[in-house]
């Protein structure tokens, strides 16, 4: 199978051709470090200048995706330029190689690199001075300092900015999405809270005025017709109010507080009221205290509620109604006689009992409905003190 090499960044060849380019301008002008005579140089022959400058170049092409195969290539190559007349411009691409190495290299590369350039540099200064007995010998670990441990130094340090920038803009991202994710679950709260308001707030109304409507349409007697149509009226305006109540707190820019005509429990007499003139047989009996007003809204809708499922699905009978306040908890109870109706006096969603248990578990209370002794039976139990709900 054919080895295939990566295509080379189009900056990386601009650098190879124009190191190359420059050296060989350089060595056109006979422009070299060292002369034919100097003791290093055991390759004199002119040429030989271009052999590593060519290789070095050619590394170029690799800087990016072999980074650490082009710095042992251009390392060799820059022991071989030692041995000629040397060339300037293969010193300054070994020392792009040997960034590059760092920069582009694996993350173990990038860590052991300037350590070993490191070392090399004190010893290559502190050995030869010794040896020679010569402050000069250090001349030599400067010389290897400026030719390798500075640019492996430095893609270091350009590397960890690389890495802190690529680090914050990840967390960003994350930030961004997190932030999205509670949009959107925020959304989908408030999206809820208005459909149980709607329901809660409307269905009371829209069933009495289909039980009352229907028994106007089926009852041939002025006077039935015209209490039904009274009814109706009354139904109608109190939903119209109900539903102006509600386009207010849709409005309310400040999203987090309802408005000041949400219903207490104080208003259950006058929901009470209402269900007996809608037909209701309804009795209330309320023993509690101050509760927060979450607490209130929750349990006043409750009530409206099931008066609601009474009229449409509960047989003739007394519905019972109490809430009794105690440990901390305020304990609602509604019990009305179980149908035995073919269909229900007005047709349901079902989402009622959803939304009443919704609202319960909001408040960290508990919920159930069923038929008990021959009753429909709504129990609820939510927590009046203060502080977040367990």
């Amino acid at each position: 199978m054919a080895l295939t090499l990566p295509r080379p960044h189009r900056d990386d060849i601009r650098i190879a051709v124009g190191g190359f380019l420059g050296g060989v301008l350089m060595w056109g002008l006979g422009l070299s470090p060292r002369g034919v005579t100097d003791s290093l140089v055991l390759w004199p022959q002119r040429w030989a200048v271009l052999v590593p400058l060519a290789v070095t170049a050619a590394c170029e092409l690799l800087r990016r995706t072999r980074p650490r195969f082009a710095m042992l290539v251009g390392t060799a190559m820059l022991t071989v330029d030692t041995v000629t007349q040397g060339s300037v411009v293969t010193v300054v691409l070994f020392t792009d190689l040997m960034y590059a190495a760092v920069l582009y290299g694996t993350p173990a590369s990038a860590r052991r690199i300037p350590w070993i350039t490191g070392l090399l540099t004190v010893i290559g200064g502190v050995v030869p001075a010794a040896l020679w007995r010569d402050p000069a010998g250090l001349l030599i670990g400067v010389g290897v300092g400026v030719v390798a441990f500075a640019p492996a130094a430095t893609g270091s340090v350009v590397r960890d900015h690389r890495d802190a920038a690529e680090a914050a803009r990840l967390r960003a991202e994350q930030t961004a999405l997190l932030a999205e994710m509670d949009r959107v679950q925020a959304v989908t709260a408030e999206r809820a809270r208005v459909a149980r308001e709607l329901h809660d707030m409307v269905a009371n109304h829209l069933s009495a005025i289909a039980i009352h409507s229907t028994a106007a349409l089926s009852i041939d007697d002025p006077g039935t017709s015209k209490d039904a149509l009274a009814v109706i009226r009354e139904n109608s305006v109190e939903g119209l109010a109900e539903m102006r109540r509600l386009i207010g707190i849709l409005r309310d820019r400040g999203g987090a507080h309802e408005p000041s005509a949400t219903p207490t429990l104080d208003g259950l007499t006058t929901l009470v009221d209402g269900a007996r003139a809608n037909g209701l047989d309804v009795t209330l009996d309320a023993d509690h205290g101050r509760v927060p007003a979450p607490v209130e809204l929750a349990a006043y809708r409750m009530v409206q509620e099931s008066l609601t499922n009474a009229l449409k699905h509960a047989g003739p009978g007394r519905v019972t109604v109490r809430l009794a306040q105690r440990d901390g908890m305020l304990d609602l109870r509604v019990t009305s006689p179980c149908g035995h109706r073919d269909a229900p006096r007005a047709p349901g969603s079902g989402a009622g009992l959803t939304g009443m248990r919704e609202r319960a578990a909001l408040l960290g209370g508990r919920f159930d409905a069923g038929p008990e002794d021959g009753l429909w039976t709504v129990r609820a139990t939510l927590p009046v003190t203060e502080g977040d709900p367990e």
